[in-house]
């Protein structure tokens, strides 16, 4: 183990000592940490998308230190410590890739190591293809994790009509729902989406990000265009505006 990794551990054990460390630190449960665990993750991946390679050392290293207080927590517990995590995903990642650290002949295609993956989860007592979703991850992923496993039993559309008539279905279902079934049609309808960009082999997750990122860049740009006066003008003006932000980005 590296003096760095070891010096961390350190740190952690110090911080979580009843009697010197850190009052904040030693009160912290799983429970209470695991929203940090999730914001440092999505901070990776922001200084990644960023291409901020500067930033991303210190991105990790906060990322790394939600593993390592997790695992002091479990250590103090009497659970597991800091090793059990390492040799778990070591073990983990030799036995998925059987063709680096086995048989060289072995089958690694994407088949294969869904298949090693759904062993895995047998193994741990997995009685639906569903099992292991993690509840926690953004719905919108979470969404496309669960078509995918169904369709790896075969439940899936043949083809983009399939999804494109769905779809088309929960907008009419949407617009017709009474005010207390809203909620449960407009979540409908997003799952219908994610289901019709999948057909077409594309990330759902990734898709909006861009959407999202090509929102932000033409509002910025018709707020700069209206030189600060965006909100004061008419939807008509405003619509000009994007329509024009749209032209600039077309010909540029």
């Amino acid at each position: 183990m590296s003096d760095q990794l070891n010096r961390l551990l350190s740190i952690m054990a110090r911080l979580r000592d009843p009697e010197r460390g850190c009052e904040w630190d030693v009160a912290q449960t799983f429970s209470t940490i695991a929203p940090y665990t999730i914001e440092e993750a999505y901070e990776v991946a922001d200084a990644i998308a960023r291409d901020d390679m500067a930033e991303l050392p210190g991105e990790l290293g906060d990322l790394l230190l939600q593993v390592v207080f997790h695992a002091r927590m479990a250590e103090e517990a009497g659970l597991f410590a800091f090793d059990d995590v390492a040799r778990t995903i070591s073990d983990k990642m030799e036995a998925r890739h059987p063709h680096v650290f086995g048989d060289p002949n072995h089958n690694h295609s994407r088949p294969g190591w869904e298949a090693l993956k759904a062993a895995e989860r047998t193994d741990k007592g997995a009685k639906s293809a569903l099992d292991g979703v993690a509840l926690a991850l953004p719905a919108l992923m979470r969404a496309e994790k669960l078509q995918k496993r169904a369709a790896r039993q075969g439940f899936d559309w043949p083809d983009v009509e399939g999804p494109v008539a769905k779809l088309n279905e929960e907008i009419e279902e949407l617009r017709d729902a009474p005010a207390d079934k809203q909620l449960e049609e407009a979540g409908d309808l997003l799952f219908a989406a994610v289901n019709l960009v999948r057909a077409y082999g594309i990330s759902a997750e990734e898709a909006l990000r861009e959407a999202n990122a090509k929102f932000e860049r033409r509002y910025r740009a018709m707020e700069d265009l209206s030189a600060g006066t965006f909100a004061e003008l008419d939807l008509d003006r405003q619509e000009e505006l994007w329509q024009q932000v749209k032209r600039a980005e077309k010909d540029g």
